[in-house]
């Protein structure tokens, strides 16, 4: 598919995978659309920028909402994607010892402000357009690691909402009928040399797997999960909905 006419939406592009995958997207012609607090370095012509921090329910109505729909109306795009990048660590510290606010914070940015995205994009998007949407995930969504329950907890819920977006999406009582041309991957990038890293290995209970992680030099650059984002978002995979790890 020629990517001249495809746009994107990724959260998180200030650094780590969000900047390679818009720096990658850019690179094959794509137009893409970040939304992140800060600002990021990237200046190609076909790079917008919504500044936007993710855990702010209001902002997410009064900017990210306002931003999608009008970008999309712009052209008959013949593919519309979005990455959702940006996640939040929370506070790594056992279960037991959680904040409720700061926990409901990282589900702000974790769960509830990507399954809005995957709402307001697929409403914004007319029906003969394909969509295509990637859910950053993690390991710890499918398998318990002592210390980062919360981030794994809300990769989980992700992981779920993923699927039952899919379900919806695809269903026949769906008002409108269902959703034609729509595949959602559920991605587990792998250990990735991203500030999120740095934050793990901090000293705490429960690190030391992360420091390991980074001893063995076992971090991969995010430049390389990011380039199966980009080929997920290009395909015409057979399935609506996919897991995949990096790869796998």
């Amino acid at each position: 598919m020629p990517s001249e006419n495809c746009l994107a939406f990724v959260t998180g592009t200030s650094s780590g995978i969000g900047a390679a995958v818009a720096r990658q997207l850019l690179d094959t012609g794509w137009t893409v659309i970040g939304f992140s607090r800060r600002l990021p370095a990237e200046t190609h012509v076909l790079y917008r920028h919504v500044p936007l921090d993710l855990g702010d329910l209001h902002g997410l109505r009064t900017l990210a909402e306002p931003a999608i729909a009008p970008i999309v109306r712009e052209r008959h795009w013949s593919r519309v994607g979005l990455v959702n990048n940006a996640a939040a660590t929370g506070s790594m510290v056992p279960l037991e010892e959680i904040e409720p606010e700061h926990f409901a914070g990282l589900l702000a940015v974790n769960v509830v402000a990507p399954v809005f995205l995957m709402g307001v994009v697929v409403r914004a998007t007319p029906p003969d357009t394909s969509v295509r949407i990637v859910n950053v995930s993690t390991g710890a969504a499918v398998q318990a690691f002592p210390g980062i329950g919360e981030y794994g907890s809300s990769k989980a819920a992700l992981r779920l909402a993923s699927m039952t977006f899919v379900a919806e999406m695809t269903s026949s009582e769906r008002p409108g009928g269902a959703r034609e041309d729509i595949a959602v991957l559920s991605y587990q990038p792998g250990i990735v040399d991203t500030p999120m890293q740095v934050t793990a290995r901090a000293p705490r209970p429960h690190n030391r797997m992360f420091v390991e992680f980074h001893k063995q030099g076992r971090l991969v650059r995010p430049g390389a999960p990011a380039r199966e984002i980009v080929e997920f978002l290009a395909s015409d995979p057979p399935e609506p909905f996919a897991e995949r790890r990096f790869g796998a």
